[in-house]
């Protein structure tokens, strides 16, 4: 993990709901800041674990809890922030008996990192208000790589005034944490972003075979294109892993088919056009078929080799 240092801001009373590959590290990051921290995972033994690793963290001035249930981590929370899978996942930590909702005290705001639906986000939205709640979903970007060094970069949608609230603390995992709207806009920029990987990824796929075809020293084209227009994240951190045939790297298969999924949806609701961004939903099914569904998404090259 890299050394990252924090901004100066009071201590909050935090929960997070959520100890995946992303949620794990980002708990961790408010810790280190200072935040009075609450988690929860199904996996009670994940929670338990996170306790052991992060007290007695670099900055920490309160105290690290577990909780057995989401109404209990919520319960005194100022923020409550949420990493889960899918929307089914994310409603069934937030609503019910047992869900945040029903532990937070009115005007708290729960916080959303879950890559979902715009449906689900204005539909937790209006369940929040009604509850005397806020709510903000705010998916990321960046991978475990960015959740890991505290350099997400977060779109967020929702009520400013909930979003204000939230950021200061949120800062503490994120490199950019920024407003873009009324509830769903954040999960609408986050479909955005997959349509950009998507493209670009199958790109510098059909780049590199094109190139090993023809005999081509690629990690040295590589160097040489990456300097001028053709440069892009991904060709810079998968370029050569791609040449190498490595594929254990970041953001997994099925989780892009799933977020290809939702905005493949979307597009149904909202008429836009995505002809390529379709095909590369099947070369991703491709890869599935392969044995790949745990394989990072640069993966893409694997059915043209």
């Amino acid at each position: 993990m890299t050394t990252r240092t924090y901004d100066c801001i009071p201590t909050r009373r935090v929960a997070f709901l959520g100890l995946g590959v992303m949620g794990y590290p980002m708990a961790g990051h408010l810790a280190r800041a200072g935040h009075q921290v609450t988690v929860y995972n199904r996996t009670a033994s994940k929670s338990i674990a996170w306790c052991t690793e992060y007290t007695g963290a670099t900055g920490q001035n309160g105290t690290l809890n577990h909780a057995t249930t989401p109404r209990l981590a919520a319960q005194g929370a100022e923020l409550v922030f949420c990493c889960v899978g899918n929307d089914d996942d994310l409603r069934s930590v937030v609503l019910g008996e047992e869900g945040a909702f029903a532990g937070m005290a009115p005007g708290a705001v729960l916080v959303d990192h879950t890559t979902a639906s715009a449906n689900v986000a204005r539909e937790l939205h209006v369940a929040a208000l009604a509850a005397g709640l806020n709510f903000v979903d705010a998916p990321v970007s960046g991978g475990q790589a960015g959740a890991q060094n505290g350099a997400l970069t977060v779109m967020c949608g929702g009520d400013l005034a909930a979003f204000e609230a939230a950021k200061p603390v949120a800062m503490a995992f994120s490199k950019a944490f920024t407003y873009l709207g009324d509830s769903g806009a954040g999960q609408l920029a986050k479909m955005v972003n997959q349509i950009c990987i998507a493209g670009l990824v199958q790109g510098l796929a059909e780049a590199i075979a094109f190139g090993d075809k023809a005999g081509l020293d690629m990690n040295l084209v590589l160097d040489v294109i990456g300097k001028g227009a053709a440069q892009s994240w991904q060709m810079d951190n998968r370029g050569k892993t791609m040449v190498a045939d490595k594929f254990d790297f970041g953001f997994a298969v099925d989780w892009m088919r799933k977020d290809l999924g939702l905005v493949l949806d979307e597009a149904r609701r909202n008429g836009a056009r995505l002809p390529a961004t379709a095909l590369i939903d099947q070369f991703y099914a491709d890869i599935q078929q392969m044995g790949g569904r745990r394989w990072d998404t640069s993966s893409l090259i694997k059915r043209l080799r």
